[in-house]
Order: structure tokens, then sequence, then C-alpha cells
């Protein structure tokens, strides 16, 4: 979970701003947290305190209405309505908050179901849906099964479809285009974290790709952090942006994924 928040944080600067350079500063006063933070931050609070995910995720948004960079448009919308339902849309928002359910759930099938439930109350669109199971599950796989990155690539291609080369993410990002959908953040965010050679080395890629960079880094973080330390300067600069709320969630999370392993 907080894999996801520091790439949110990291990333946020470079959304609507420059385009990032190679050896750029991770945390600068520019940073801050987004809607990524605060709907996953949403989602794990949903899990911990037995809420539904739709009260968590309007409880959570409408305590902070105006994050960085703001909402996407469809989802702003369905946060404003009087009783929202779901959208059919197949944005990536249902696989930037999502982290929480691959590492509060042990039984696969329950990673798979409450994936879907996580999206669909917004993203019920079918590749909505597949984004949001896709992520959780291969945090599921790296926590439980102890796959190497080639077995979690296999996996993914079987079940997911394959993941698109460096250079052709590369390539989008030198052509201005925003992937703001499932079906090319999560590709895109994957193929970080199997290309990087620590967590911080899966942040920095993410970031360099450009496009929704704060999107792309907080699901490539949260996928990292499954399989590598993340480093405690780090921790502690994505503490710093968070209000003191959110840092109460993260420590119940972390309370109970402690409690998890000490079974």
């Amino acid at each position: 979970m907080l894999g996801a928040i520091i790439g949110d944080i990291v990333g946020s600067r470079f959304e609507f701003g420059p385009t990032p350079e190679k050896d750029f500063e991770l945390f600068t006063a520019e940073c801050s947290y987004t809607d990524d933070t605060i709907c996953t931050v949403a989602i794990a609070d949903a899990i911990l305190n037995e809420r539904s995910y739709k009260e968590a995720l309007l409880d959570w948004c409408h305590r902070y209405p105006e994050p960085m960079g703001g909402y996407g448009n469809m989802f702003y919308d369905w946060l404003h309505e009087t009783n929202p339902q779901p959208k059919n849309s197949f944005g990536n928002g249902a696989a930037m908050r999502v982290s929480p359910v691959g590492w509060l759930f042990s039984d696969w099938e329950e990673v798979i179901a409450e994936a879907k439930k996580s999206a669909e109350i917004s993203h019920n669109h079918e590749e909505g849906i597949k984004g949001a199971q896709c992520i959780a599950e291969v945090i599921y796989w790296l926590r439980h099964m102890r796959f190497t990155k080639s077995d979690v690539e296999r996996k993914i291609e079987k079940f997911y479809g394959e993941l698109p080369p460096m250079r052709n993410i590369r390539k989008i990002g030198a052509q201005g285009h925003f992937d703001g959908t499932c079906q090319e953040t999560v590709p895109m965010a994957l193929r970080c974290f199997m290309d990087a050679n620590s967590f911080e080395d899966t942040i920095r890629l993410a970031v360099l790709c450009d496009g929704d960079t704060d999107t792309k880094a907080c699901i490539a973080g949260a996928v990292a952090e499954a399989y590598y330390e993340i480093p405690e300067r780090m921790e502690e600069k994505a503490f710093s942006y968070l209000p003191d709320d959110m840092l109460e969630v993260l420590s119940q999370f972390y309370d109970r994924i402690q409690l998890d392993i000490n079974k």
C-alpha cells in the first residue's frame, strides 16, 4: 500500500507538469498525494473497518474534495451524484486503488472477488474490473507464491495478455499520449516493474515513461512493494506528505499485515 502511495507522490508533479528527466529528484515541494492515494486509503479503510467500498470511497473523497490534479471527470460525476451508480468506466482508477486487496486477503478466490467488488462500484466495464483483478492478483502471487518475475510475466500473459516492450511505452510518452485507461496503464506499469532492479528503479521507470505519471507509478509501486524492500528514507519522506487520518489507516494496515505474518 505504501508502495502505491510513494509512486503517486513522486509522480504527482509530472502529471500536468514538466517532462521528467533522468535522475530527477524524487520528492520536492511540488509533490503531493493525489486522488490515487485518497482512493487507495479508502479501499484499505473499507477492508480494515468492515465498511462497503462505496461508503469508504465517498467518505474519503469528500473529505479531500480537491486533491492535486483533481479527480477524473467520470469519477468526479460519480462522487457528486445523489445515489452514485457505476459508470461503465475502464479508466485506470480501478487498478490504482486496488493494492490493499492484494495484501489484506490471503485466499486467491477472495482476492479476485474483492478486486471485482472494489472496481465495479464505479468502474464496472470488463476492462476496468480486469485491470483491478490483475494488479491484486500479481500482488497475491508475489506475496504468497514466491514467484520470480519471469513466473509472474508468464502468468500475466496467460490470464491477462502480453506486456508491451519498454520501447513501445517510451514511444507513447514521447508522443505526449495520456494513458488514462486500464488497458494501457496496467501493462505499462507492470512492464516498468519487470524491467526494474529495485523499488526506487521501478518508480523512476514508471515516471520516466511520462503520461499519467502518478497513476502509472502508483500501480508499479504497489506491485514493487510486494517484491522489494522500500528504502526507509523513501518511507519517511512519503509519511511527511500525508495527513493524520491517512497515517492512522496506514498504521492499522501494517499492523494487520504483521499480525497475519506472525500467525
